[in-house]
């Protein structure tokens, strides 16, 4: 079954020209080489003169914005210091071994078993993508999520309530009905935002819709032709809740009004089949090499002075933000970037700024949503799913997915949540290996990762304090027994499992936990729920942050409204907050110029109505 999704989901050219999205990302992107037309070594610093006062710029979070912000800012010659909770860099991006054994504690855990990706996996979008970009520079392998290296179809497959394998044709005009509904569902909600009501959802969009692609049996029906028809009516709403494992919330939650906010980059999605551990290399190094960083600094506040638009030298003191930890450090700078997951501000902002930060800033927080998207790798000894079917020769490879799991799955699924996979021994052959990557997402992710928090110290104490970082750690016993558990009747319906034959046991399982992870905010990445009424005005809201404060937010929540909830746009949103600074001293006043020149001749839009940058210095 061919997974239609990664290519509706970016959509198309011709609906895509002249639309709020676009112009949106050409408002606030800048004219620049891009990141990788020079290695990081080569690039040129920008060096201030001996009677400049070198501009010093604290950035809260060392993930992609964190990362790429620094980078730009480096490059125009500013002094950077970053402030980092965890140990390491990345944040959500972030890799971690795959262990090859689940009877022992032995083996190296810096070598054995594959390397997988627990933040990012996907590169959304391949037009004009600096994400695909870094992957290309890198060479890091990319997968299809359709056709195979060789250029064959990855059939995959759809289990019904039962837990049979639904016939391929079956599952690909269920598949068929399912994402034209969504196609249909962009279009509507970008052509009718302003008279949509808030309190609708995707799902009633699937239900109004349901009729146009499923006609309703008709009076002279058999009864066997009534009860076929609404089998597949059936079907096609519940394979809409799959929708949930790309924003991390239930379709039923997700807003109808702000839908076209959810469309992506044009152009195909691919699968980091390499993983993002090269791009991570490549992100890190100019960083690593020209910033201070300072690793295990959880931030508690941010001590600014009342907004001052338009700030200068002679009337506003240096160093204007303090940063406060958790152990009480402090740190002074000239502009703080804050680029913590939308989460974390969800959950702190109210007391981590002082002053205050504004009604409208913080009803912009709470405005926008937070998904719960969580990942569960099972490995085996072989993929015995891929088998071709003696009778029919059909093999199971690619996208599988139960819909509202029945009395097979039972008791662990008591609310038939319905579940993913994706088979990643269908990748390339040089990334490629026999493992089952689950995407869970809402109440089932909630429910699967308490159950592992409460499980993760064996001895039964509590493991560790609310506010320490909790990194990927390979599951203990009682963790490895419960998602075996939980997921032996998934992987126990594909072809060719005999619970009896060694090929079947699992090998090596990991799972995800941001859901308990304070640094990650809680959660994975911003969405957009029933209820929302200034979506796309909240996303401005932040994306602006505090200037006149020297306060800057940066993260995917504040990203080019293509890229919400990426790692582009988590990418975009640092390089836009860094330039914005940049200009802002007066270091790239004339790409800005070139910038506002390009939006307003592409767009019409009168040179007047386009925002110079703010002069802070």
């Amino acid at each position: 079954m061919k997974m239609d999704v990664y290519s509706v989901f970016s959509s198309s050219a011709t609906r895509r020209d002249c639309s709020r999205l676009d112009l949106d990302l050409k408002s606030i992107r800048r004219i620049s080489s891009r990141a990788t037309d020079r290695p990081p070594t080569e690039r040129t610093h920008q060096t201030p003169s001996p009677s400049q006062r070198l501009p010093h710029i604290g950035i809260v979070g060392a993930g992609i914005a964190g990362l790429r912000c620094a980078d730009i800012l480096l490059q125009h010659g500013f002094r950077v210091t970053m402030l980092e909770g965890r140990h390491r860099l990345g944040g959500r991006l972030h890799q971690a071994r795959l262990q090859p054994s689940l009877s022992s504690n032995e083996g190296n855990e810096e070598t054995d078993g594959p390397l997988v990706d627990m933040g990012p996996n996907w590169i959304h979008g391949t037009k004009d993508n600096p994400i695909l970009d870094l992957v290309r520079a890198t060479e890091t392998v990319t997968s299809s999520h359709d056709v195979d290296e060789e250029g064959n179809d990855l059939g995959g497959a759809v289990f019904d309530v039962e837990g049979t394998i639904l016939p391929l044709d079956e599952g690909e005009a269920l598949s068929t009905i399912m994402w034209t509904i969504v196609e249909e569902a962009f279009v509507h909600s970008n052509a009718n935002c302003s008279t949509i009501d808030p309190g609708e959802s995707l799902y009633d969009f699937f239900v109004q819709r349901l009729d146009a692609h499923v006609t309703p049996a008709g009076a002279d029906a058999t009864e066997a032709e009534k009860e076929a028809i609404s089998r597949k009516r059936e079907l096609v709403l519940q394979m809409a809740d799959f929708w949930g494992a790309f924003v991390g919330s239930p379709v039923g939650r997700q807003s109808l009004k702000y839908y076209w906010l959810e469309e992506c980059i044009e152009g195909e999605n691919l699968f980091c089949a390499g993983t993002y551990k090269r791009v991570f290399d490549r992100l890190i190094e100019p960083v690593v090499e020209g910033a201070t960083i300072h690793y295990g600094k959880t931030v508690s506040r941010l001590v600014s002075t009342q907004d001052t638009p338009n700030r200068v030298p002679d009337t506003f003191p240096s160093s204007s933000v303090t940063v406060v930890t958790t152990a009480g450090e402090t740190y002074s700078f000239d502009e703080v970037v804050c680029t913590m997951p939308l989460g974390w501000l969800k959950k702190n902002a109210a007391s981590a700024f002082e002053p205050p930060i504004p009604s409208r800033v913080s009803e912009a927080i709470a405005s926008i949503g937070y998904g719960s998207l969580e990942k569960v790798y099972i490995s085996f000894p072989e993929a015995f799913w891929q088998r071709p079917d003696p009778a029919t020769g059909r093999s199971v490879r690619g996208f599988c997915q139960w819909l509202a799991p029945g009395v097979y799955a039972q008791p662990s699924n008591p609310e038939h949540w319905s579940l993913e996979a994706f088979d990643m021994a269908a990748l390339p052959k040089s990334a490629a290996h026999p493992t089952l990557l689950f995407y869970t997402y809402g109440e089932q992710s909630v429910h699967i990762m308490d159950t592992l928090a409460s499980l993760r110290d064996e001895d039964g104490s509590k493991a560790t304090a609310a506010n320490e970082p909790s990194e990927m750690r390979r599951p203990n016993t009682k963790q490895t027994a419960f998602l075996l558990n939980y997921f032996r009747p998934y992987f126990g319906t594909m072809p060719h499992y005999d619970p009896a034959s060694p090929a079947c046991q699992p090998t090596g399982i990991i799972a995800t936990n941001w859901l308990h992870d304070d640094l990650a905010g809680n959660g994975s990445y911003s969405n957009f729920q029933v209820g929302l009424v200034r979506g796309d005005e909240d996303i401005r809201v932040m994306r602006e942050g505090l200037p006149g404060r020297g306060v800057w937010l940066a993260g995917e929540h504040t990203s080019p409204f293509v890229a919400l909830g990426t790692a582009t746009g988590a990418y975009w949103s640092g390089e836009s907050v860094g330039r914005r600074i940049a200009e802002a001293y007066g270091q790239e006043q004339e790409g800005a110029a070139a910038m506002a020149a390009a939006v307003a001749d592409e767009t019409h839009i009168p040179l007047s109505s386009v925002q110079e940058p703010v002069a802070l210095r």
